[in-house]
């Protein structure tokens, strides 16, 4: 399979601003990866820290944030690693994941995807009464 880039947009933690920003589709990467002053200029902060383990074995600590982000018209939520400035920014799985989108590896390109689960859930758990 070859690499390829794919634009994703980032939202300010307010919503009213957003900055779009191109990442090497990885996923082997775990979490989108974005550079930290990116995330700090949009008012994104980390909220823990995670250890990673890098291509070569190495574990480096990492902190980590949360932000709203859309790729192909999909907006949702995801969890993103301030990265340093002179690594590239990734689209990890679990944003791919959580946009619902998959790698089509002979055309390079993303491609929407349906939600899987195990069971049929019953609506009827879920139906309000009306009075």
């Amino acid at each position: 399979m070859g690499t390829f880039s794919h634009p994703i947009e980032v939202f300010s933690s307010d919503g009213r601003r957003s900055m779009t920003v191109d990442a090497l589709v990885d996923t082997g990467s775990t979490y989108t990866c974005l550079p930290g002053s990116v995330l700090r200029e949009l008012g994104i902060f980390p909220v823990r820290r995670v250890q990673s383990k890098l291509a070569d074995g190495s574990v480096i600590d990492d902190y980590l944030g949360e932000a709203r982000v859309r790729l192909q018209g999909v907006e949702s939520t995801t969890i993103v690693i301030f990265a340093e400035e002179s690594a590239p920014a990734l689209l990890g799985a679990y944003t791919l994941e959580g946009s619902l989108l998959v790698v089509d590896p002979v055309e390079l390109r993303l491609v929407p995807t349906i939600a899987l689960k195990m069971t049929r859930s019953n609506p009827q758990l879920y139906a309000t009464k009306s009075s």
